[in-house]
């Protein structure tokens, strides 16, 4: 620490905050958004979104997304998920999802006590929904003693780190609109999900029938910047109010969309998610070797691996020596259960180092 640097402030050495595998909300934001935010801290800009930044990210959107998209920056994750839904439903509206959906688990409440929206939750053994398991929550129109269901959301990547293929986005999209519900994505690593399928932002959700989707950033290497994206804006009323009656409307809004014209404007969305999902294919390999081998007693993996997460049955002594060196958690309601998250910033060598403090008794 120098002598000008104040002595209540965190270390600014990188070996005082060692990368780990607890979530990719962790990592830092990428270099490149920095330096976005950097350039766009110029002189004055109109404020509440009347900038060039905006205006340069409206026209991004309309490229990405279609000719009539619309674009809302946000401040986080949660104030996404609730604006676009609660745009896209009347007050009577419910949402059907996964159990394990983060609007339905970990966003404390939000959806209900902010956005007064009816969650109707279904079990799902990998967090993907399909449309005989929606169908066991789409009825009762008409019913009003039920809150009627007009929209299906699902999560891509899922909690779980599974990935929806374009043909299962299709085939819940055409069961919603059959039904005159709406399709919501919660895009919170939409881009892991896009490298994964070798597929454009396009083909993952306007030519698959998304209506309203979340547009991810903060896990993707941005400082807490999040969008909200209507791609049919006759599916989503009101969101030039609502985001500011949910305190979501960003004042310097131009450091937002500077922000997500970093990682969407070019192909930094796409670098980050490919390596963090190759990260997360190293080590996945390197447990399925350990646990094939013996190696490693309870070693085992839970779900495919198919984006930056990694599900694994590790043993207590095992996470014992692993969090001496490394943070993770470990998924509730089940303690040897841990979900292992891989980063745009994750190294080869991190994971290596990971994988050798499971096995560190047997090679000992």
């Amino acid at each position: 620490m120098t002598a000008s640097t104040p002595q209540h402030l965190p270390s600014s050495d990188p070996a005082a905050h060692p990368r780990g595998f607890a979530s990719d909300n962790y990592a830092g934001a990428h270099p490149e958004v920095l330096e976005a935010i950097a350039t766009a801290n110029v002189g004055h800009a109109p404020a509440y979104g009347d900038d060039p930044w905006t205006a340069r990210l409206t026209d991004w959107a309309r490229t990405a997304f279609g000719p009539m998209a619309q674009i809302f920056p946000v401040f986080n994750g949660t104030g996404a998920n609730v604006l676009g839904l609660q745009a896209s439903l009347p007050r009577w509206g419910a949402v059907i999802c996964a159990a394990s959906a983060h609007i339905n688990v970990d966003e404390g409440g939000a959806p209900e006590k902010v956005g007064g929206l009816k969650l109707l939750t279904i079990d799902t053994p990998d967090g993907k929904l399909t449309p005989d398991l929606v169908d066991r929550e789409a009825w009762g129109w008409g019913n009003e003693h039920r809150a009627q269901p007009l929209a299906v959301s699902i999560t891509q990547t899922t909690e779980f780190g599974t990935c929806y293929t374009l043909a299962e986005i299709r085939a819940l999209a055409d069961q919603a609109h059959r039904h005159g519900m709406e399709l919501h994505m919660d895009g919170s690593r939409l881009g892991n999900a896009a490298a994964r399928l070798g597929a454009s932002l396009a083909e993952i959700t306007t030519e698959a029938g998304v209506d309203v989707l979340s547009l991810g950033g903060t896990k993707n290497g941005l400082l807490g910047a999040e969008a909200v994206v209507v791609i049919h804006p006759e599916k989503a009323r009101g969101l030039h109010y609502l985001r500011k009656t949910n305190m979501q409307l960003g004042s310097k809004m131009r450091f937002l969309s500077a922000q997500l014209l970093a990682l969407y404007g070019g192909d930094l969305w796409l670098r980050s998610a490919t390596h963090a999902n190759a990260m997360a294919a190293r080590l996945s390999s390197g447990i399925e070797r350990l646990s094939t081998s013996g190696e490693v007693p309870g070693l085992q993996l839970t779900q495919r691996t198919e984006s930056n997460a990694v599900f694994a049955l590790v043993s207590a002594a095992a996470q014992k020596r692993a969090r001496r060196q490394f943070h993770f958690y470990s998924w509730p309601g089940n303690d040897e259960l841990v979900r292992l998250m891989c980063s745009f910033d994750t190294t080869p060598e991190d994971v290596d180092a990971l994988l050798a403090t499971f096995a560190e008794p047997a090679r000992s």
